[in-house]
């Protein structure tokens, strides 16, 4: 699957301009990827999944994002979904995959944009969702809410809803300075009526059996989702940062100097800049295939992360992605000032490493301060670890 990324990287890097004033995916970029079955890597193998482990995830949203963050962005989001319904009830992933196995599934994990109320036989949702990626090209939506209730003895519950398009609308809002074909739009729901079995509770995706386990036993499907979060998208910031590098190296070797002639690449700036970025991305990928790896393989094992384990993969997580943007922004300073034409991949490479850095996933602040905050024997303060 990695080899069939690589070998889309070419021909994304030359859609890219055109990717991006569309403000979405290309339709052929789209057909490329369902073509390769990459979407459906983490997507039960009983469906004809490949049913992968899941740091391909990250592998993959790496190769692609060496050809445009913008396409990883989308492939690694619509690719987690499968995964994801893996853990919902056997009647909801029939309700989706037994109608197509290769439909995909948007989402908006903004939990304070919705409210639901708890009726007879579901749930009544309403809400205004933002950055639902790649919404345009998808037959369904996980919209994530809180579940309101008249009993305070209630607690505040987090759920997620799958919704078909026809229960949905989306708003063209996406016009941003970076990721910018994504086409991530907004999504509006108004008394929509979602039944029982399309809907799960945050914390039955906290790792160990969830609903789906009956018929995804793979210890894939027992994973901490939210504990995951960063992961789905960190390949994504790593592919972006070491296409950056790649480039600015190939530059550097043939490019002299404006001024004074001289061989960018015999300057020991140079070297020394390639050095730094080159470690950073090298660390950055060590990080998150580690912590993907490792954590499957202890759920193999029956041990399911305690909170301390978790929010340290979500801050190994931030903090790696920031290893990715610190090297980007390191290479197109030193880059000059032909790194300002737009005719160039790397003021793109420069806008989408720090649009990919934007992500409250990536928030190293928010990250950093719940681990400490573990660390000291205080209670953690995200409520889907």
């Amino acid at each position: 699957m990695v080899e069939r990324a690589k070998a889309l990287v070419p021909t994304l890097r030359e859609r890219a301009p055109r990717t991006e004033e569309l403000r979405r995916l290309p339709p052929e970029t789209m057909r490329n990827l369902r073509d390769s079955e990459l979407f459906r890597i983490l997507q039960p193998s009983r469906v004809g999944g490949s049913e992968l482990d899941y740091v391909a995830l990250v592998d993959c949203a790496d190769a692609l994002g060496q050809g445009d963050a913008s396409v990883a962005w989308n492939f690694a989001n619509l690719a987690s979904h499968h995964w994801m319904l893996g853990m919902f009830a056997p009647e909801a992933q029939s309700a989706v995959w037994g109608k197509d196995p290769d439909t995909l599934i948007a989402s908006s994990f903004v939990f304070p944009a919705g409210r639901a109320r708890k009726i007879n036989g579901g749930y009544l949702l309403d809400g205004h969702w933002p950055f639902s990626s790649g919404v345009e090209a998808c037959d369904w939506n996980m919209l994530a809410s809180v579940v309101e209730s008249d009993d305070e003895a209630d607690g505040i519950e987090y759920r997620l809803f799958l919704l078909n398009k026809q229960d949905y609308q989306i708003e063209d809002t996406w016009n941003a300075t970076g990721l910018r074909g994504t086409g991530s739009n907004d999504v509006r729901v108004t008394d929509a009526l979602v039944p029982e079995h399309m809907s799960v509770a945050v914390r039955d995706l906290a790792g160990g059996s969830a609903p789906g386990s009956a018929v995804n036993p793979n210890a894939l499907y027992a994973l901490p989702v939210f504990s995951l979060f960063p992961y789905v998208l960190s390949g994504v910031g790593l592919g972006n940062a070491q296409a950056c590098l790649d480039d600015y190296v190939e530059i550097a070797r043939h490019r002299a100097s404006t001024y004074n002639r001289a061989k960018i690449g015999d300057l020991q700036s140079t070297q020394i800049k390639i050095a730094e970025a080159s470690a950073k991305i090298d660390a950055a990928r060590l990080i998150m295939r580690t912590s993907c790896i490792h954590v499957l393989a202890s759920v193999r094992q029956g041990y399911i992360p305690d909170i301390a384990a978790k929010t340290k993969l979500r801050r190994d997580g931030a903090f790696s992605v920031n290893l990715c943007t610190d090297a980007v922004s390191l290479l197109f300073t030193a880059s000059g000032a032909r790194s300002l034409f737009t005719s160039g991949a790397l003021q793109r490479q420069f806008r989408d490493a720090h649009a990919v850095n934007s992500h409250l996933a990536f928030s190293f602040d928010a990250a950093g301060t719940n681990y400490g905050r573990v660390a000291l024997g205080l209670p953690s303060e995200n409520l889907t670890l």
